[in-house]
């Protein structure tokens, strides 16, 4: 027996109460984890007899705290990028367009093609606001508000294909007019980083996305036809996009497969049940 609980008998068998809600135990088979309480019986003499020990393991749950700690860590970090690199477009690309394109209207009261200079002004103001427009649909789609998943969804795909040049053949069918909200956050952004990395890392430039619904459920799901890539390595990398995915799923207990091999293309696919009040709701249908 270690010293450590030699030395917690010893108390125990003198009138004391101990305990641990954690304690780590590494043998040869690996680390252990338990909670335990260590308390003396007495006597009818009121003195102590022995000693009770309760141990319950925690390994398990102790892994899953561990694990849930560093799933979070990994996400604060990824809103710190994510924060830093809007602030680098903003700064770095629109502020310093808007900063020459005010230069170049001061200079142009004493330039004869007043015209010309205003025309192709106007031409760039209109390329900011565009631009300003789609940093401000990455970080939250009025559409998907105001017009719902499906409208969301399908505009968001025309708007990857136009900017990359990219053929998305979107389809839907049956799919409830009202999902509650988490749930059609959750499959709209599953749709965002699914959609972008097959974009950017299939070396691809056909993609399918199907969303329909069941009676008992939604799905999602986007393919590529792309190198495609080993989940299990993946899942061990430090990128957040697949973590965060399942992270989103579970929140709205769901299941989320993602089926992919080295030059045989991807598909993910996101199932999250209906909640029973909504599964009479009236559906929409249609493709794109």
């Amino acid at each position: 027996m270690p010293d450590r609980w030699r030395e917690i008998h010893r108390r125990a068998l003198e009138g004391e109460t101990l305990r641990a809600d954690e304690d780590r135990w590494d043998r040869k088979s690996g680390t252990t984890w338990v909670r335990w309480e260590v308390r003396p019986w007495l006597n009818v003499d009121g003195e102590p007899g022995g000693i009770l020990i309760f141990a319950e393991e925690i390994t398990r749950r102790k892994q899953a705290d561990e694990a849930l700690s560093g799933i979070t860590r990994r996400l604060i970090e990824s809103q710190e990028e994510e924060r830093s690199r809007i602030g680098r477009e903003l700064h770095d690309d629109i502020n310093q367009r808007l900063a020459l394109l005010a230069i170049e209207l001061d200079q142009s009261a004493s330039t004869k093609n007043v015209y010309d200079i205003l025309q192709e002004s106007k031409r760039r103001v209109m390329e900011i606001a565009t631009d300003v427009q789609a940093l401000s649909h990455q970080l939250h789609s009025s559409k998907l508000v105001y017009l719902g998943l499906a409208a969301a969804a399908k505009s968001f795909c025309r708007e990857i294909s136009e900017m990359h040049n990219v053929r998305i053949d979107f389809t839907q069918n049956g799919l409830p007019r009202n999902l509650p909200e988490e749930v059609a956050f959750c499959l709209f952004r599953v749709l965002q980083e699914a959609l972008q990395n097959a974009v950017k890392h299939s070396g691809n430039d056909h993609f399918e996305v199907d969303l329909c619904g069941t009676s008992a459920d939604i799905r999602l799901r986007v393919r590529d036809f792309g190198r495609g890539f080993s989940v299990d390595d993946a899942m061990k990398t430090k990128g957040l996009g697949l973590v965060s995915m399942r992270e989103r799923v579970n929140l709205v207990k769901g299941e989320i497969v993602i089926k992919s091999k080295p030059m045989a293309g991807t598909e993910i696919a996101v199932y999250v049940p209906v909640p029973i009040a909504d599964r009479a709701s009236e559906v929409t249908s249609g493709a794109a």
